[in-house]
Parts: C-alpha cells; structure tokens; sequence
C-alpha cells in the first residue's frame, strides 16, 4: 500500500513540475460557500415540496428562475414539479452530476481566481456559489453576491441534450474547463476603464485588458481556454498573426468606426471569412490583447495602471506591437 502511495504522489509531483503557469501574484485567501441545489430540488415528492423549495431559496428563485414574472408562486412550483418529472430532464440530470462530478476543482479555480484579484482590487467579491438543472432554462446568472450554474448547459459535447438557441461554435465553450474563466471575465470586468471613442482600436483594446487581467487572476489555465478558442485555431492564430495584421492595417480597421464592420472582427461569428476561411471569431479581441501584452512588457505598468488607462491610443502607440511569427 505504501508503495502504491507513493507511486500516485511521484506522478502528482511530476504533473505539477510540467504544469507550465505564468507569472502572478501569490491569491489571498478566499473560501466560497457552495450549496449544490439539484439534489434537494430532484428530491422534491410533490408541488409542495417544491415550493418549500423556492421559499428556503428566494435569490435563486428570483435572479435565476425569474419568479417575479409568475402572477403565483405556485405556478413556478408546478412547472419545477412537472419538470423533474420528465424522463428526458432525468437524462440531464444525471449528465449534469458526471459533467460535474470533479466540481470541487472548478471551485479552487474560483478561489485562487478571486484571490489573486483581491491581490489587485482589495473590494473583490466572494459571492456564494449555487448550482441546479432547470432543463436548459438558464446557464449563468452572475453578480458580486451570486454565482449561479445551470450545469445542464455545461455537460460539453457529449450531452444527450443541447440547447437549441446556442450555436454550436459558441456551445464549444460551454463545459466545465471554460467554467471558471468565463466567471470570472465577468466579474473582473468591471475593474476595468473603458476606452475613450467609438473606433474600433478602442474596443480591441478595452477586451485586450479583459483578457490579460484574466491571464493574471488564472495564471496556470492555459490562454486559448481564457479566449475560448480550440487549441488548433490558438496554434493556427499565431502562424498567421502577420496575415491578421497586415489585414487590420491595409483596411484602415483600427480607426473602424461603423458597428457593422466593427462586429464582423470583434463579434461572435464561426469565422471571420474576411480574413480566412480558419480565422476564428472575435480575432479583433485577441488581437488587442496581443497588444496590451506588448504594451505592459514594454511599459512595466503594474496591473492597476493597465486596467486605469482609458486612453486606447497612447496603449496601442506605445506598445510598439508587431506579429510575433511564432
């Protein structure tokens, strides 16, 4: 038995040795309160019960199940009822608990993440973490008091049920590994000061800070999960950063201004076919953040002076950006 222990702790060491992290700073303490509300809901033998259940939980209820747009308690009971009735909800049910079922890690995540920002902003939240399975009713509700988790949208690729109104290269990002990323972009958003103007640079830029706090807070999660890219398209991205470039400049997009053009590079589409058939969406987003990296390397701001500087030329002049042809 020892030698089967010490096996296992040889192996552990050894993942960690080759686990490449950036550097950070060190996370203050942060414990999260964690209630994982399925059990109890799926537990529920009646309307009744059910209704015990949205009263013990009036914020989940309210922020996450929108009671407030029931005339009656009791209609939402009967539709949570009626639900965990279903066979096909069952399915979902029991795929949300294996897609979960190393939760406990997401949670460190959390912790560490919002350590390392009280690091920067003393004022980080620690809000109480709930999760549940609504039958696809809603993946995340998000504010410096509640971190709430439809897990039904998170089981990945694998699940017996997906939600209709997402598409499939945005549902790509919808698993346990983008959990805490995603969480935390949110949250640390607003630590952030947006750039003064309408030109698109502006834009690139304010989401280029988004994303190098976020590398900051979550220094061990590697990049393209902070973006959300695949890790062919992030590899894909930096053999053809001069060719992104060289678009954005001889088109005259940094100083972009209609919102039209300006969301075909920074907005949500499978690919950006004005730059390639394999550009991958929102490459104006990496982009500026490729530019804040140079900006902060060449500069040596601290974080907070980063995220305070709303003036979007003076970071992109100084960055002395150029494709790093790797």
């Amino acid at each position: 038995m020892r030698v089967v222990l010490l096996m296992i702790c040889i192996v552990f060491l050894a993942s960690c040795a080759n686990q490449q992290c950036r550097e950070s700073v060190e996370p203050e303490t942060v414990v999260l309160r964690v209630e994982r509300l399925e059990q109890q809901l799926f537990q529920s033998e009646s309307v009744a019960e059910v209704k015990d259940f949205l009263k013990i939980h009036p914020d989940f209820a309210q922020f996450f199940l929108h009671s407030d747009q029931y005339p009656a308690d009791s209609i939402l009971a009967n539709r949570m009822f009626g639900l965990i009735q279903n066979p096909s909800i069952d399915t979902l049910f029991q795929e949300s608990l294996g897609a979960f079922k190393n939760f406990d890690e997401v949670v460190e995540t959390l912790e560490s993440g919002l350590g390392r920002l009280k690091t920067y902003y003393t004022q980080a939240p620690s809000p109480f973490v709930q999760t549940c399975v609504t039958g696809l009713y809603n993946d995340l509700f998000i504010s410096n008091e509640h971190i709430m988790i439809g897990m039904d949208f998170f089981i990945g690729p694998d699940a017996t049920y997906k939600p209709q109104q997402i598409p499939n290269y945005i549902l790509e990002r919808y698993t346990t590994e983008h959990l805490a990323a995603s969480i935390l972009q949110f949250i640390s958003s607003q630590y952030i000061s947006t750039s003064r103007g309408d030109a698109m640079l502006n834009e690139m830029i304010d989401y280029g800070k988004s994303y190098y706090l976020l590398s900051k807070i979550l220094p061990c999660t590697e990049e393209h999960i902070l973006i959300g890219y695949s890790e062919e398209e992030w590899v894909d991205i930096y053999q053809n950063d001069a060719i992104i470039w060289a678009n954005f400049v001889e088109n005259e997009l940094l100083y972009e201004t209609n919102h039209t053009i300006k969301q075909k590079f920074l907005g949500e589409r499978p690919n950006v076919y004005e730059i390639g058939d394999k550009c991958p969406g929102r490459i104006g987003r990496w982009l500026g953040w490729e530019i804040v990296k140079a900006y902060a390397e060449k500069s040596g701001a601290t974080v907070q002076q980063i995220m305070n500087e709303s003036d979007a030329n003076k970071i992109f002049n100084q960055s002395g950006y150029k494709p790093s042809g790797r």
